[in-house]
């Protein structure tokens, strides 16, 4: 819809959302797709967790496996066990998933019928913050999780429902921080249509999201040369492999992304991404 809509093919997103979620959907247009890698990765959800039942994709739009009443659980029982999830974890992604198992998607393998164990893989949370409680036969726990690239907050919700002896799944999931981006700076595809068709869409300038990077000036020759292609030593001593934006001294303009790497004669500074092409003379 949106190449459609803005007339490019070049379209990129900065991380999938499952079908059953709504929230935040980083999208860059044009030139901006090569800035996708170097995002936030941290993220912020609000998830439903529904107790007394587990299913086959670890939510509400799966085939229901189990349900057995939860009225006993209480909200203490949940608090005391959420310090057991912080941190880097182990965490077995959902069997519908878009985890490649030897060079498959598992929700593919899955919707064909095949029994595929996902590999454990660790990933970080940060945060689990109790928003909301509703007991009941289906008691109803909303959570508000920090975490790393790669968590999958349905596993999160089976785990914690395997730990409690309830069994539990995700009702319902809302993304509200993605790669910089909040829930509140976010626009629905209606409001892209109407911004589009009325020539009022105003895509956000990318170094307003890079700022979690840490920033090098390059004088207007090293800059020349950098955007050019060339290889230079970086101007002042920085550590190897660590992206950074790259301004322009004068102007404070953004010129991409480098990093400096090691070579026998010493170090050079890299372009990762060349934003703004050189333009002038040779």
């Amino acid at each position: 819809m949106l190449r459609r809509w803005l007339g490019t093919r070049k379209i990129g997103h900065g991380g999938t959302l499952d079908p059953m979620a709504t929230g935040v959907l980083p999208i860059a247009v044009g030139r901006a797709t090569r800035l996708l890698p170097y995002l936030a990765t941290d993220k912020t959800y609000r998830a439903v967790i529904r107790f007394g039942l587990t299913t086959s994709t670890d939510d509400l739009e799966g085939e229901v496996l189990t349900q057995s009443s939860a009225r006993e659980l209480h909200l203490e029982h949940i608090e005391a066990l959420l310090p057991e999830f912080l941190g880097a974890i182990a965490q077995v992604p959902p069997a519908f998933s878009a985890v490649q198992v030897q060079g498959q998607r598992l929700y593919a393998l899955a919707r064909r019928g095949h029994t595929v164990m996902p590999p454990s893989r660790t990933v970080t949370l940060y945060h689990l913050r109790v928003e909301a409680w509703q007991p009941g036969d289906y008691p109803e726990l909303t959570l508000l999780v920090d975490c790393g690239p790669g968590t999958y907050i349905r596993s999160l919700a089976r785990d914690l429902g395997q730990r409690l002896g309830t069994g539990a799944t995700l009702a319902r999931l809302q993304r509200l921080r993605s790669g910089g981006f909040e829930l509140a700076q976010s626009l629905t595809l209606e409001a892209i249509q109407h911004q589009v068709a009325n020539h009022k869409l105003v895509l956000a300038e990318p170094e307003t999201v890079l700022g979690h990077l840490p920033s090098l000036a390059l004088e207007p020759d090293l800059a020349r040369r950098w955007q050019q292609g060339q290889k230079i030593a970086p101007p002042q001593p920085l550590p190897p492999h660590q992206p950074h934006r790259l301004l322009a001294a004068a102007t404070g303009e953004f010129l991409g992304i480098g990093q400096v790497e090691r070579v026998e004669t010493g170090s050079i500074l890299k372009a990762k991404v060349v934003f703004q092409p050189w333009i002038g003379p040779p």
